[in-house]
């Protein structure tokens, strides 16, 4: 018999190039990417989107099922705690670290063909396909990233000839990988309420004490915060120092991996606890500045757990369509079903508006917006890493019982989505940073709203849209504004992050979609922002958005719809209710 039978069950995203079926990613990155550099490093795009559905994607679950080990001693007794990993996950490492060299993108030439570092815009869509494969790996490789800025701008020329010469290595056999260490038990979110005490013996720092919450467990180099015998209380008291995991002779630091942390997700990536036993450091910048300098780090993580949860929904949405379109129910393919078609648009939604603000944002940084980036990074991990959850969850949804299943990629993106609020700040912090210190302290909102109308005026729309959007984005701005002035009002800064997202990338989306006027299909996306994020409704009356409908019914198509046909969709401002 020739071939196998059909199958009721629709097939996933296994098997498919991330990059090419990315319509989205594919308009955008003319816009975002110099055609030099773009023409470059598409071979680059499509081969890892190509992995990212293959061979990384079929790694990542045989990791997630064999997660990491602690061996506490070695055969002959000896303390030498070391993590023993999968071969599954050392091939993704061989992936990241060697082939595509993540960690050095942003800090040295020599990769890809470019004589220099990467834009951030290339960097942070390499992040973007990589993580659609495999999301717990991403944690290394940003913090090793980010470790090598830190000591770059604030070691000494003698540590930083010695650990980067290490960091930044050609050779997998020579690289050291960096991480982080922050939370303690009595300080998570509250960074001033650290034990760790950092004492000078012999001209040498030392470090005692523990840390909680180590993920990337067994880098070569962590950073971490520590308090020097005599300083002051919170925060003013921290200094930054990089602990190696090896001193120079070759010996182990006098540190232990106590533990590995059993985790809801991130499997395939070793988070756990350690005791510091007087472990030898490298003071970093001075020591009064420590947290100022940390919050680098922090800032920088916060951005990849945007850009990482950009990445899931994405996965999400193409997982979701592969199920809606391969399997029919009640006489009809699933897709065609209006509730279904309803909640196709509840992904796609977020899954665009977060590309969107993920590829300004690397643009901003690009630029040297400080101001910009200010406001920017804690907007898309505050609003991103939760609709990553929502979609997450509707993702499982849409593929029914088998969306609960460990043999389908959805069991999976939901355990791995909910880590997006919790690393690098809860939604609480995240929205107390956004509103009270960038908007009220440092006024960062000012730059963004001077950006983005320069944007809205740059798109050409009709001019009733043009002034629906200028008049939202200022409200956002306004209720944002307002907020930060009464702190009284604290209860409502997740209310007012999430206004600003939504107007910002609204007005973003509207610009990005006459850009090509052969495919404005963000545009649309755009009024959906407007109308189910941003607009009034009586939530006891049924609307009748005869608009939505066909916009709707463009956007499941996935083809490309003309501005003109689009522009009388968005100029349609009495089909609203």
């Amino acid at each position: 018999m020739n071939g196998t039978a059909a199958s009721p069950i629709p097939g996933d995203c296994r098997g498919q190039n991330f990059f090419r079926i990315d319509d989205g990613l594919s308009q955008l990155l003319p816009h975002y990417l110099d055609r030099p550099a773009l023409t470059q490093l598409a071979p680059h795009f499509d081969r890892l989107g190509a992995l990212a559905g293959g061979r990384l994607d079929e790694l990542a679950g045989i990791a997630d099922k064999n997660p990491p080990i602690l061996h506490a001693r070695d055969r002959l007794g000896r303390d030498e705690d070391w993590i023993e990993y999968h071969p599954s996950y050392r091939e993704m490492e061989q992936i990241a670290f060697a082939d595509f060299q993540f960690q050095a993108m942003s800090h040295r030439g020599g990769m890809l063909g470019f004589a220099g570092p990467l834009q951030a815009v290339a960097k942070y869509v390499f992040q973007y396909l990589f993580v659609q494969g495999e999301f717990g790996l991403m944690c290394p490789i940003s913090v090793t990233d980010t470790s090598i800025h830190l000591i770059r701008k604030y070691a000494d020329p003698a540590t930083k000839d010695y650990l980067l010469s290490r960091m930044l290595a050609q050779d997998p056999a020579l690289l050291w990988k960096g991480t982080q260490f922050m939370t303690e038990k009595a300080g998570g979110s509250d960074v001033g309420a650290i034990e760790t005490v950092a004492r000078q013996e012999n001209g040498t720092w030392r470090l005692h004490g523990e840390k909680w919450f180590c993920s990337h467990a067994d880098a070569d180099v962590a950073l971490l915060l520590a308090r020097p015998e005599g300083a002051p209380s919170g925060t003013a008291g921290l200094a930054l120092f990089a602990m190696p995991r090896r001193q120079a002779d070759g010996r182990r630091n006098a540190y232990r991996i106590v533990r590995l942390k059993e985790k809801l997700g991130t499997r395939s990536m070793a988070s756990g606890e350690i005791r510091l036993e007087g472990a030898e450091a490298y003071l970093l910048g001075r020591r009064e500045a420590g947290f100022k300098q940390m919050l680098d780090q922090v800032n920088l993580s916060r951005l990849s757990h945007g850009v990482r949860a950009a990445a899931m929904m994405r996965r999400c949405l193409n997982e979701s369509l592969a199920a809606a379109r391969g399997r029919s129910a009640f006489g009809r393919p699933v897709i065609e079903h209006p509730l279904m078609r309803r909640q196709l648009m509840k992904l796609l939604l977020p899954t665009e508006q977060a590309l969107s603000m993920m590829l300004f944002t690397a643009e901003a940084m690009e630029a040297g917006r400080e101001d910009l980036l200010r406001i920017l990074t804690p907007l898309i991990k505050f609003r991103a890493c939760r609709d990553n959850i929502t979609v997450a969850t509707g993702a499982m949804e849409a593929r029914g019982g088998n969306g609960y299943i460990e043999e389908w990629a959805t069991a999976r993106l939901v355990r791995d989505a909910h880590i997006g609020v919790l690393w690098e700040g809860t939604s609480n912090i995240i929205a107390l940073d956004l509103v009270t210190r960038a908007i009220g302290k440092a006024g960062a909102h000012r730059g963004l709203a001077q950006r983005l109308t320069g944007r809205l005026g740059a798109a050409s729309l009709p001019e009733g849209y043009r002034q629906r959007l200028g008049g939202a984005l200022d409200r956002a701005l306004l209720l944002a504004e307002d907020v930060a002035r009464h702190p009284e009002a604290e209860a409502e800064a997740r209310s007012a992050a999430s206004a600003l997202y939504n107007a910002a990338t609204a007005v973003l989306l509207a610009w990005e979609g006459t850009r090509d006027p052969a495919d404005a299909r963000r545009a649309l996306v755009s009024r959906l922002v407007l109308e189910h994020r941003l607009a009034q409704r009586d939530p006891l009356a049924r609307p009748e958005r005869l608009w939505e409908k066909p916009a709707v019914d463009v956007l499941l198509a996935g083809k490309p719809v003309a501005m003109a046909e689009a522009a009388a969709l968005l100029g349609d401002q009495g089909l609203d209710s």
